[in-house]
């Protein structure tokens, strides 16, 4: 049996299918906000592979292991919300994995457990550090502009209910994708922290 070919030719006019097969324009909505969460999945992807090149030097090897393992767990996360933005019908979306009241409440349990370990913020920082809490920042503002455009989708979604076209973008996804910025600007700060690096303070011009 010949091995299927990874490239289909079915985008390539410019549309795409969902999970449940309905084709539509790469340019939808619901694709931009599922394409931002892949994107910012595989920034968390790099940031991981950066940390993992750091634990030769003179870090918390359980540090960098809990904050690696965390990274992994959160991808899965993003991973189940980008199965459901791919996804138009609440009855197929009910059997696909999804994120939780309980996954936010493990981001939130992760952020305070940094924390406490963490000087107080007293000054804007600059994103940057090593590589690791460079890419995390990076990964950041990719969830910040995920969020964006899960708020914009909800709100498209909500002016279709009434026409029955659509499903409304559970409220459960922008908290998780909000708490989830909160996390990685604290993991940055964290892997900074414990790499014994500086972090770098915003100097307005004068």
């Amino acid at each position: 049996m010949a091995k299927p070919k990874i490239y289909t030719k079915s985008g390539d006019q410019g549309q795409t299918s969902l999970v449940t097969g309905q084709r539509v324009s790469k340019a939808h909505s619901r694709i931009a906000a599922y394409g931002a969460c892949d994107e910012l999945n595989s920034f968390i992807g790099l940031s991981i592979s950066y940390l993992q090149s750091s634990a030769t030097h003179s870090v918390s090897e359980s540090s960098l292991r809990e904050l690696k393992l965390e990274l992994q767990r959160i991808q899965n996360m993003i991973f189940s919300l980008g199965s459901q933005l791919s996804c138009d019908k609440k009855e197929f979306a009910n059997k696909l994995p999804t994120v939780t009241e309980h996954d936010i409440d493990f981001l939130e349990a992760c952020i305070d457990r940094m924390e406490k370990e963490l000087p107080a913020l007293k000054n804007f920082i600059l994103p940057g550090g090593s590589s690791a809490s460079a890419t995390l920042h990076v990964a950041r503002t990719v969830c910040r502009r995920a969020e964006r455009l899960c708020v914009e989708l909800r709100a498209k979604l909500a002016k279709e209910i009434d026409n029955q076209k659509n499903e409304a973008l559970p409220e459960t996804f922008l908290t998780f994708l909000n708490r989830l910025s909160d996390y990685l600007f604290v993991a940055a700060r964290f892997n900074t922290f414990i790499q014994k690096d500086e972090e770098i303070i915003w100097h307005p011009p004068s």
